[in-house]
């Protein structure tokens, strides 16, 4: 009788595993993503060399005519006539160097490149990914060891306010709560337009906000709650009925509202990150004359050896968010 030790057993094991196993070679990335090229404009004309990114804002004065603060009005005999001046000012931010680098063997390189894949290619698209990530928490938070902030938070942006309870819009509710998911379609729309009105009117009537940044959540709620209009059957979704009739429209502006995954938790008293705790909301006007990111393309060195390794490193600068109007921001919080 013919019998079979562990060792045996085990090998066919391997056997099985080895020969009869379908191993499918995709190599299956962590998932991520990053909206930051979405939502500002870069500017451009920076490069390696700059160690600060600075722009100019000017402020403008005059004075009345016969009187001061009234319409500068001249008569033919008069032999006094009011000007103009101009205050300009200058606002410098550092430009923070950003690198990594890149290291592998050879012996890593030939396996790989036996398996599908060259390793070099699987780091540079890590390499990229954390840039990515690394902009995008810039451009919405900002840096606590750098100590500055960002599109979420930012520290020049005043006009931050509680959006108002749903007791307090309408006089036939008494629920206090804060939230959209506790509201009527219609105090979810009177919280949207307050915040629109409200960054419009800190900009002297000048411009109205093109954008509103939502947390994810609060995205999915709008889009998926269904409501009914003027009792009809099916209904339109609340993200549908907001769209259609915020105070943008009539301004013939079309407002895009966008989650934003760096809004969660984000708002005064909130835990950052946390989506249930005070979320944030934020109006403003996407365009480089209000609001930019200064960036350098990324560059690299030549490739290095030695001995067995190969070495190389990318590297750039990522400046701060440029707030050249920082008056057309909204924040609303407790959404």
């Amino acid at each position: 009788m013919q019998t079979y030790d562990q060792y045996t057993i085990d090998s066919t094991g391997n056997f099985l595993i080895g020969q009869l196993e379908k191993l499918d070679p995709k190599l299956n990335k962590p998932l991520m993503t990053f909206t930051w090229s979405r939502d500002v404009d870069l500017r451009e004309d920076i490069t390696i060399a700059n160690d600060t990114a600075s722009f100019l804002l000017a402020g403008y004065a005059e004075t009345g005519g016969m009187s001061p603060n009234g319409i500068s009005w001249i008569s033919q005999g008069t032999d006094a006539i009011s000007g103009v001046a101009v205050d300009v000012g200058k606002t410098p931010q550092p430009l923070h160097l950003w690198g990594k680098e890149l290291k592998w063997t050879v012996i890593d390189l030939a396996k790989s490149q036996a398996l599908g894949e060259g390793i070099d290619v699987t780091y540079y698209d890590v390499m990229q990914k954390a840039y990515n990530q690394n902009v995008d928490q810039v451009v919405y938070t900002g840096d606590t060891l750098k100590g500055f902030t960002g599109l979420a938070n930012s520290s020049y942006v005043s006009n931050i306010a509680n959006v108002a309870t749903a007791g307090s819009q309408s006089p036939t509710s008494n629920n206090s709560s804060t939230k959209f998911a506790d509201k009527l379609p219609v105090q979810v729309l009177a919280d949207i337009n307050e915040i629109l009105n409200s960054a419009w009117q800190a900009s002297a009537w000048a411009v109205f906000p093109n954008r509103l940044l939502v947390p994810p959540g609060t995205m999915a709620y709008l889009t998926s709650t269904i409501i009914s209009v003027n009792g009809n059957a099916g209904g339109i979704s609340l993200m549908q009925f907001i769209r259609e009739n915020n105070i943008a429209v009539a301004q013939g502006e079309e407002l895009q509202i966008l989650p934003c995954k760096w809004l969660n938790g984000r708002g005064t008293g909130g835990t950052a990150g946390d989506p249930t705790t005070v979320n944030r909301m934020v109006a403003y006007h996407k365009s480089p004359d209000y609001v930019r990111y200064p960036l350098t393309d990324l560059q690299r060195t030549p490739l290095e050896y030695k001995s067995i390794y190969q070495a190389t490193t990318y590297y750039g600068r990522l400046g701060q968010m440029e707030f050249i109007y920082p008056e057309t921001f909204a924040y609303r919080d407790g959404i």
